[in-house]
């Protein structure tokens, strides 16, 4: 069964560099084992990191031991769906990629918080 996007469409990637999603395979794909449902592909903002920082979610700093790389302004990365929407009521949410926002984020997300952030992501990832 293909994993399907917050718009109904097959899911798209998010990225590749640095790697996201909870299985680092570039999708905010999710399963059981992702108990926080890493699934909004957001495009970092110097605000939304300090944002996570001040809520003890820093995404800034690298841990290895997860693969995680450390993020800066302008990453792509799949983050939960509650820390996002955390964001949006406090008003600094990140903005996010809808083709490749995983559907299960519409069980704590409105569609509508989503698309307020929308941003678009051109066919060729690489000039990202």
């Amino acid at each position: 069964m293909l994993d399907r996007n917050a718009l109904g469409g097959p899911l798209e990637p998010c990225g590749t560099d640095p790697l996201t999603g909870f299985y680092r395979d570039g999708c905010c794909s999710t399963g059981p084992e992702d108990r926080g449902l890493h699934t909004i592909c957001a495009v970092m903002t110097s605000e939304f990191l300090e944002h996570q920082r001040s809520i003890g979610n820093n995404l800034l700093t690298p841990v290895p031991e997860y693969r995680f790389p450390g993020l800066v302004p302008g990453d792509r990365w799949c983050v939960t769906a509650v820390n996002w929407l955390r964001a949006h009521r406090d008003g600094c949410a990140a903005p996010v990629v809808l083709a490749s926002t995983h559907e299960r984020t519409l069980e704590v997300v409105p569609l509508e918080a989503l698309q307020e952030h929308a941003v678009d992501v051109p066919d060729d990832l690489g000039d990202l």
